[in-house]
């Protein structure tokens, strides 16, 4: 079994040709000679395309850690982060192009809406189930606790197609979730604190103290957000990422898990996602039909002059995003229970079963997180060039080889070969036509799986 499953894992090795190392350590020589010249050439333009570089990187970086995510869980690659992204990226369109808010369009279905009711409701209604039931099943009857369950799954399916349904009113629509998280991430907060001051005191009693003044203020917030209808654009990438995730978790919990127990294939599951992915991009034409969309301006769309270089601010916080969120899974995976789990179910899914782990609940948090990753970059690059229905493919490839080229399964190779990949597509067109960038990339990923397949940070 630990045979297969390396061969699962890994890459054809390379065949020890003589002088491949050197044509490898004579091609990286020359393009990092030829970028030298550049910018001896033309300092500013070379500020220009590194900082976009670093920009476009910063997409690519967070596509390879939802990929890094979910291939070094469950090995094997998800094609559905393609149209995770474009469905991040249409979601804001939806919830942000409405004739009440001055647009011309009115991309509002109540066919999508009750989708994605539906599929939240059904999310919701196996959470429920999993989480709760198990520890509430002594307190009070089975059919009571599972029409609790059932009502609650469906007041949140309804809840979303309100949200969906009314978008000019998102930041009404949405105060009481914003209220009732922060209400219940200060009470989370306050639980650990005070846990790690004073184990001996009951984590129940500390939920009752802190649940007065964490109401509180989760109702200041939503009060607030009331008042904010310019907040909408936001609260739209927020979401847009939790659906597309929701979808994500369906998926698992609807298709791959009786897929992986039946065809036990990393190919199968490979074509599958291929169909999922095709599927909703020919839904996304379908809803919104072929045209280029473009998304309202955000924060930051007036560039800056600095040193000849002209640097949006946007594209800073994209940057930003894609260090916070490295740093936020690295978080999840090496302090956290759960990535110890998920590591354990990476090395052996079967032990993992044996020694108590619920491996189905961990894998579809780990889809769940993966496609919330990938709809934020369909997001980012929404907000930077028109949409196209058929975005999620290629962010898909782009988000491969940025894994390619920082090393399949490693964390710190996928931000990495995120930022690598956005700096050599740049400098790559400096004396091309822009339309030369998709193929600098594929070149790269030549390069890459000819001389160095295990990327520039190996997993280990």
């Amino acid at each position: 079994m630990a045979g297969n499953r390396e061969n699962a894992r890994g890459l054809p090795r390379l065949i020890n040709v003589p002088g491949t190392r050197l044509l490898a350590a004579l091609l990286t020589a020359l393009a990092l000679g030829y970028i030298a010249w550049k910018i001896g050439q033309a300092p500013p333009q070379a500020l220009q395309f590194a900082f976009n570089g670093l920009a476009v990187g910063a997409v690519y970086a967070l596509l390879a850690l939802g990929f890094t995510l979910v291939y070094s869980t469950v090995w094997f690659f998800d094609l559905y982060y393609g149209a995770a992204a474009a469905l991040g990226a249409y979601g804001v369109f939806y919830l942000r192009t409405d004739p009440s808010l001055g647009s011309r369009l009115d991309p509002n279905s109540i066919y999508v809406n009750v989708f994605f009711g539906a599929v939240v409701s059904g999310v919701a209604a196996w959470t429920l189930h999993t989480v709760l039931e198990p520890r509430l099943r002594g307190r009070t009857s089975p059919e009571v606790l599972r029409a609790g369950v059932i009502l609650l799954a469906v007041a949140l399916g309804a809840y979303t197609g309100i949200v969906l349904a009314l978008p000019a009113h998102i930041h009404l629509t949405l105060s009481l979730a914003v209220g009732l998280a922060t209400a219940g991430v200060i009470i989370a907060a306050v639980q650990r604190f005070a846990a790690a001051l004073v184990p001996t005191i009951s984590p129940t009693r500390i939920a009752l103290a802190a649940a007065v003044p964490a109401a509180l203020l989760g109702a200041w917030c939503g009060y607030l957000l009331t008042g904010a209808p310019g907040a909408g654009l936001y609260l739209s990438w927020g979401v847009s990422c939790l659906l597309a995730g929701c979808v994500a978790l369906a998926l698992y919990r609807g298709l791959y898990v009786y897929m992986r127990e039946r065809a036990r294939s990393p190919l199968i599951m490979l074509v599958a996602s291929l169909g999922i992915l095709l599927a909703i991009a020919a839904l996304i034409v379908i809803v919104f039909q072929s045209a280029p969309r473009a998304l309202p301006d955000a924060f930051g769309s007036t560039p800056w002059n600095i040193a000849g270089a002209r640097i949006k601010g946007f594209n800073v916080f994209a940057i930003g995003v894609a260090l916070a969120g490295f740093v936020g899974m690295w978080y999840l995976l090496k302090l956290t229970s759960f990535g110890r789990a998920v590591r354990a179910i990476g090395d052996d899914e079967e032990v993992s079963k044996v020694v108590g782990i619920n491996t189905t609940v961990i894998i579809a948090v780990v889809f769940f997180v993966g496609a919330m990753y990938a709809a934020m970059a369909g997001i980012l690059t929404g907000h930077d060039t028109a949409l196209q229905p058929r975005m999620g493919l290629l962010l898909l490839l782009k988000g491969w080889i940025a894994s390619v080229v920082g090393g399949i399964g490693n964390l710190y190779g996928a931000i990495l070969g995120g930022f690598v990949l956005g700096l050599v597509e740049q400098f790559g067109i400096w004396d091309l036509a822009g339309e030369w960038k998709d193929a600098i990339a594929f070149v790269l990923l030549i390069l890459f799986l000819s001389f160095w397949p295990k990327g520039l940070l190996p997993r280990r």
